[in-house]
């Protein structure tokens, strides 16, 4: 069955996401991993794991943001993505989709602490894809990234960076 981007905003019961997109919150471990056994980055205990859904329409991005754990993105349903890494080595690049013999990944690594967006490929009506993070998610561990201090800091990746934040 071919879904459309609202279908599956409607059928996960997807909210906005303050980076952009659509996301609901699917898993969060009842287990807690104490502040004293976590990096000092932290500051405080944090759920084993967390997941969500996070979905991306055309018109949308995933606008440049770090978090300070690892986060593993799954492709699910509709198009392709490109997930956009920086880093002082460089700037990556990651097609996430169902293709790898178009050189897709069904699963990519953001290490944290990495400035990454998102946009779907072009005329890819919308991509549906999960996060997994562990140590879990928390909003207290998430930057969204500014402009003006991103273009300071890559100043050759500023295209990109004008187009991933506001």
């Amino acid at each position: 069955m071919n879904r459309s981007a609202n279908d599956w905003i409607t059928r996960l019961g997807l909210v906005p996401h303050p980076e952009g997109g659509h996301f609901r919150e699917t898993y969060r471990a009842a287990e807690r991993i104490a502040g004293t056994g976590l990096p000092s980055r932290y500051g405080g205990a944090r759920a084993f794991s967390t997941a969500i859904y996070f979905l991306l329409r055309s018109d949308e991005v995933s606008r440049l943001h770090r978090i300070k754990s690892d986060e593993i993105w799954h492709f699910y349903a509709g198009g392709p993505l490109t997930m956009f890494l920086i880093h002082p080595g460089g700037l990556g690049e990651i097609i996430l989709g169902s293709d790898p013999d178009q050189g897709q990944a069904l699963q990519a690594v953001v290490p944290a602490g990495t400035w990454f967006g998102a946009a779907p490929r072009p005329s890819v009506p919308y991509a549906l894809v999960g996060c997994t993070v562990a140590p879990g998610f928390e909003f207290a561990d998430f930057e969204l990234g500014d402009r003006h201090r991103l273009i300071g800091s890559y100043p050759q990746h500023a295209a990109l960076i004008e187009r991933l934040t506001q």
